[in-house]
């Protein structure tokens, strides 16, 4: 390889994605998962004061919950660097949403189907900033299956917005969910919020 000609290397365009969803839905879990690199995590533990404040229905055995971020990053057929920023899932950390957000392509809402309205803040919150998502379904095991298209109407989505079914925990599948996003921008000639058109 020729460093020094362009025809033979390049850089990978740098791209920056947002993981959200509700608390426990396996945002910090996904971004670990993808990421070439070891993640950055922003967790503190779980606290008994906490227990009054977030609903820990179907997350029994959660121990931890980000506070700030979590980052990672993942490199996309040698032709896209995806730095990844997953979001805080309680609302009382909503703030610090809009900082993140700026300069995003667009983001993977994630979605716990055993406590599937939690995800509806994160839904809105993209859709009022226009912002290219898609949704994925994270199934867990045990946990009931919904069709696609029950899911669509349950949350009120566009048929144009993506669903997708993934497990958060496999690499692999957190890829596609990133593919999928990706392809989804493009096709709506999307530029970073934040950027200049």
């Amino acid at each position: 390889m020729e460093f020094g000609r362009s025809d033979h290397w390049r850089l990978p365009t740098a791209i920056k994605i947002l993981i959200a969803g509700g608390f426990g839905a396996g945002k910090t879990t996904m971004v670990g998962a993808v990421s070439e690199t070891r993640p950055l995590r922003t967790e503190e533990t779980l606290t008994q004061a906490g227990t009054y404040v977030d609903d820990l229905s179907g997350v029994e055995r959660k121990l931890t919950t980000t506070v700030a971020m979590d980052f990672g990053r993942i490199t996309i057929a040698n032709d896209y660097m995806l730095y990844l920023f997953g979001t805080p899932g309680q609302e009382r950390f909503f703030f610090v949403w809009d900082e993140l957000a700026m300069g995003a392509l667009g983001a993977v809402v994630l979605a716990d189907t055993r406590r599937l309205d939690d995800c509806f803040p994160s839904v809105d919150y993209f859709e009022k900033r226009d912002q290219p998502f898609v949704v994925a379904l994270n199934c867990f095991e045990g946990t009931q299956h919904f069709t696609v298209g029950e899911v669509r109407d349950a949350i009120g989505l566009e048929p144009d917005i993506p669903i997708v079914r993934c497990d958060a925990r496999r690499r692999d599948s957190g890829r596609e969910v990133l593919i999928t996003l990706v392809e989804h921008a493009m096709r709506r000639g999307a530029s970073p919020v934040g950027t200049m058109s």
